[in-house]
């Protein structure tokens, strides 16, 4: 019995392990911006259809990115979201203007993880690489 248990959360193991591998990426150009969304399974049509218009769209990008120079990440609370309502979840965190997009995405998920409420870490949806 004990065996079969740690077999089943082995395989429960893999089978997270396998759909955190899934997680589909789009990528935008806007002059110079690159923008790529994660298509996390967690985000609502809602959600999704907000994150890609950023990246297609200048003046839904600065609503998001304050700083258009340098690297920014938004990173979201998976049990949380992103919209709700309309509005975003106060778990949603947005930082721009950092000097590496792995210093972006550090930052923006220390932040999110910081104010959620419980459930999953935070991830990343979006990121943005300005030349």
């Amino acid at each position: 019995m004990w065996k079969s248990g740690i077999v089943a959360l082995a395989a429960l193991g893999w089978a997270g392990l396998a759909s955190a591998q899934e997680v589909g990426v789009e990528t935008y150009q806007l002059d110079g911006i690159e923008v790529r969304v994660s298509l996390h399974p967690f985000l609502t049509e809602e959600e999704l259809l907000t994150l890609r218009l950023v990246g297609q769209n200048r003046e839904a990008l600065d609503l998001f990115v304050t700083e258009t120079s340098g690297f920014s990440a938004l990173a979201v609370a998976p049990d949380e979201g992103f919209v709700r309502d309309g509005m975003p979840v106060a778990s949603a965190v947005a930082l721009s203007g950092l000097d590496s997009l792995q210093s972006a995405q550090t930052a923006a998920l220390e932040a999110c993880d910081t104010v959620r409420s419980g459930g999953a870490p935070c991830v990343v949806v979006l990121e943005v690489s300005a030349n």
